[in-house]
This record gives C-alpha cells, structure tokens and sequence, in this order.
C-alpha cells in the first residue's frame, strides 16, 4: 500500500482546519492510501506556535486533542519549521499539500517552504484544493513562492487561487476543485458528530463570528431570536461554549435553528446538513480580504441570496439546496478525477 504524507497547517485551535485536514486523509484512505498527517510548526522571533498553543483554554484543547486522537493518523516526529531530516521524503509515495489557507503568506507562523514541500522530488508533490487566503499578491512577494513551480499536480480551493498560480508562475494547469470537507457526506460526518456536554437549548441560534460584530448587526440577531424562540448560541462566548470542540461543532450546526456567520466552514457545513445560514461580511480591523473562498462557494453553488443584508428575514429559514447538490456531486467527481490522475492510479 503506498503511503501519503499530508502537508497542511497543523492548528489545534480552529475547527476549519481539524475537519478539512480529517477529510483530506479520509478521502485518500478512500481511494487505496496509507495516510498520516505531517505535524510540522514554525518557531519565529516574533510568534512561537508551542507557546501561543499553551495558551488556548485547556477545556478547548483538550477537545481538539480528543479529535486528533479519536480520528487522525498523525506522524510522531514534528517538523520544525524548515527543518526536514534527510532522507524524510523516502517515508512517503506522495506529500498531498492542502487545503486550508496553506499558501498564505501573511500567516509567517504557517507559511514556509515546507508549505510546498519543496524537500522531496517534484513527482511527489501534489496540491489538493490548497488555498492562498487572500486575493492578491505583490509581485515583490513572488520569490516566497519559487517552489510553487515545481509542485507536480496543483489544484486550488479558490477562483481566486487559480488567477494567483498564474501570476506567480505562469502555469494554466490549476484545478479549482471544493474544500475537501465537502467531499464527506453527512453521514460520514455524522460518525464523528458529538453532543456538545454544556448544550440544554433545543431551539437556537448558532453564531460563530471569528470578526467583530457590529451593535446594530447583535441587535438584530437578538431581535430575530426573541421573535423566533430561539435561544442564542455563541460558540466564541468563553463563559459557555468556548470549549467545543471540531466534533461538537459539527453537531451544534446539524441541529441548528439558523447559522449565523463570518466564517467559511460555517457555510460548507450548513449547506451539508440542509441548514439555513446567513454569511455577514468578516469586520476586522488590520486584515486583509479573505472573502474569495466565500464568494467562490456561494457563486459555485448558487447560493448568493445567503448574503446577510442588514436584516434577517423569515424568508432566511427558507433555503433550496436541490441545485446545489447536483453541483456538489459534480464537484465531488471532478475531486476524484484529479486525485486519480495526479497520484497515478
């Protein structure tokens, strides 16, 4: 059986990544592969991951760690920022880089030239719907990213990502395919779901904002609540639910009354489980626009009307996923198609 490397940003702190990196290795195990994921951190003057990882709420970490532990392969030694032993290529057929925001180069605690495995062969190295996070680049920045050219098989989250690969290198060769966690149906997901311990509400609100939230915009989604019935459910409240985990986040969505968010994941999750979701413009001061993936995903799936647009609505509670889920299968094909091709079988 050959074997699979994954390469990806290795967090302990966002749900994104915990369930995009568990997919990416539960699709490869799918089609043949040995898999385990590559645990690789950058130690930086000015951000060290160890330290700022001892500092998230234990209660919180301890729930991604039981994730980790419950549903990962993870490789025993960490990779120190570029620090790859000889030889490390010769453990692995194949290093899949992806997904997630892999490629951001503002993210200096992340991004590296492991990022696009650079110590092992050019036939290795294969890209699987890696993201850039951000829209645009300068060209002085393009250096960062040499390496690029030499990844075998390149395929990104974003329609954005696509135009960047371009830019940088000059190749037309990249795939836009969905965010791996899509590839997984709700039933899979279903298998990894659990009840978060703190939950007593059966009617609520999910809200998950990683931005700010604006006192107009907490005013209305108080008001739609009150009119509703609805408790509310703020998975960022360190008092309550801070401490769910990749796994209770998963559930807090399935069951949800409506989704309220900023965030990516958010969205994909809620359009798997058949829920109604609202996306609000990210709000936060000194970042750059990350929206390209949500504009890619709502643009692919016919979902633009799921823009919040200054108030939310009973016709918000209605949603018809019935195109969007013959969009996704296709998207699902086009995965396969790509993986079969890039990794030989």
């Amino acid at each position: 059986m050959k074997k699979v490397g994954i390469i990806t940003i290795f967090d302990e702190d966002n749900y994104g990544n915990r369930l995009q990196n568990y997919a990416v290795q539960e699709v490869l195990v799918s089609l043949g592969f040995d898999v385990e994921t590559i645990k690789n951190v950058n130690i930086i003057e000015e951000y060290n991951l160890l330290e700022e990882v001892k500092k998230v709420l234990p209660e919180r970490r301890e729930k991604f760690l039981d994730f980790n532990n419950s549903n990962m392969k993870i490789n025993d030694e960490v990779i120190i920022h570029d620090n790859v032993p000889e030889n490390f290529h010769e453990n692995y057929d194949y290093f899949v880089i992806g997904s997630d925001q892999i490629w951001n180069h503002e993210f200096p605690e992340r991004f590296s030239n492991f990022s696009f495995a650079e110590f092992a062969p050019k036939e290795k190295r294969i890209a699987f719907s890696a993201s850039f996070g951000i829209e645009n680049i300068e060209k002085d920045i393009f250096e960062k990213y040499e390496a690029l050219k030499d990844v075998r098989a390149i395929s990104v989250r974003e329609n954005a990502g696509g135009k960047l690969v371009k830019d940088i290198t000059g190749r037309e060769d990249a795939t836009v395919l969905i965010d791996p966690t899509m590839m997984l149906t709700k039933e899979k997901w279903m298998t990894v779901m659990k009840k978060p311990e703190m939950l007593k509400s059966d009617k609520y609100i999910l809200k998950y904002f990683l931005g700010n939230v604006s006192e107009e915009k907490n005013a209305e989604i108080e008001k739609f609540a009150k009119e509703n019935g609805c408790d509310i459910i703020d998975i960022l409240d360190k008092d309550n639910f801070y401490a769910t985990g990749p796994s209770e986040f998963i559930y807090l969505i399935k069951n949800s009354f409506l989704v309220l968010t900023d965030s990516f994941h958010s969205c994909v999750f809620s359009i798997l489980f058949n829920r109604p979701f609202l996306i609000f413009d990210r709000d936060q001061e000194g970042m750059r626009n990350m929206n390209s993936r949500i504009d890619t995903l709502l643009e692919k799936f016919d979902l633009e009307n799921r823009r919040f647009n200054n108030k939310i609505e009973e016709k918000d509670l209605k949603v018809d996923y019935t195109n969007s889920y013959k969009t996704l299968e296709k998207e699902r094909e086009k995965v396969i198609d790509f993986l079969t091709k890039a990794l030989e079988l």
